[in-house]
């Protein structure tokens, strides 16, 4: 079985939890502090690996104690770290607050990660030539970002971006680009607009589409998510009434599913829905990493979720491990 490889951060989580998120220049109390495994793509790879699949992990962490930890888990979690680099310094922190209804507010601190260059790629050769599909994030450099890109195109390998944190992007890169997942927010940014209307997510979908990527999956956060593929209809997905604690990665849980769906034989609806299921489940829990569901947990809420049980499809994924 070809692998997914995850090309992107790694980092640790360090979140305090208050009743709300601060404004500006105001100083409140918080409840509690956790530290957690996170980084988008670290994040992305726990996702899919907890499911069942192959994935390995390619970037970097730092010499510190940090670095130690956050290769555990992900090897914990069943990811191949084999292609993860130790690097002189501090490895990525991620400075997160969380407010009582799920809301959260996130600093990045690249560290490790700002150093995870196209030279360093160029090393990994061997199993991203192996990949099935190739899955990236914002929170390493843009050029290593371009140059996997260019290398997907080249070997006819499926790349899916996250466009986070947002930030305008070339055309160059978008043409390369098999899916491209923002939310609302990064949408905005690629496109450097300001829409927020009931229509804004389809013509949203229809720029990125013009602008040369293939296919667009738009989050669109309790309202579900927009699937545009080409020419072919627009589609809504629905999203799943859950009552959220922390919502810190659920668009990770989200992706790591989603490409974990398609490499499985799914429909791209079956894989958005799924995909939906394990996000759903994600933000009920507290953390990044720990927070993704295994592949029992998104079939029992599949079950229990889906109205014609005994029509909808069953959602089953081969353990691949």
């Amino acid at each position: 079985m070809k692998p997914i490889v995850v090309v992107g951060s790694i980092n640790l989580d360090l979140v305090a939890a208050a009743d709300r998120i601060p404004q500006v220049g105001e100083t409140i109390t918080g409840h509690a502090f956790h530290t957690f495994h996170g980084g988008k793509g670290a994040n992305q790879a726990v996702a899919a690996a907890k499911l069942g699949y192959p994935v390995a992990m390619v970037g970097n962490v730092g010499s510190d104690s940090f670095g130690t930890q956050l290769r555990a888990g992900m090897e914990q979690a069943g990811v191949n770290t084999s292609y993860v680099n130790t690097v002189d310094g501090a490895s990525g922190v991620a400075l997160i607050t969380t407010g009582v209804r799920g809301e959260n507010s996130i600093v990045v601190v690249p560290g490790a990660n700002g150093q995870l260059s196209p030279q360093l790629l160029e090393r990994t050769t061997a199993i991203l030539e192996r990949a099935g599909f190739l899955l990236a994030q914002l929170e390493i450099p843009v050029e290593t970002v371009e140059y996997l890109a260019q290398f997907a195109e080249r070997h006819n390998i499926p790349l899916m971006l996250d466009p986070a944190p947002a930030r305008e992007l070339p055309t160059t890169l978008l043409r390369r680009i098999t899916w491209i997942t923002p939310n609302e927010t990064e949408t905005q940014q690629l496109l450097q607009e300001s829409e927020n209307d009931d229509d804004a997510p389809d013509a949203a979908a229809e720029q990125l589409l013009d602008c040369g990527v293939k296919n667009v999956l738009l989050k669109l956060g309790s309202r579900g998510c927009l699937v545009a593929q080409g020419t072919l209809a627009k589609e809504r997905i629905p999203a799943f009434a859950v009552n959220p604690v922390d919502t810190t990665a659920a668009g990770d849980a989200f992706n790591g599913a989603f490409a974990v769906g398609l490499m499985s034989g799914f429909t791209v609806n079956r894989s958005a829905v799924f995909a939906s299921a394990a996000a759903a489940i994600s933000v009920t829990r507290a953390g990044a990493q720990p927070s993704m569901p295994t592949l029992a947990e998104v079939q029992a809420f599949l079950d229990q979720r889906l109205k014609t049980k005994t029509d909808a499809p069953r959602f089953e994924v081969e353990s691949k491990m």
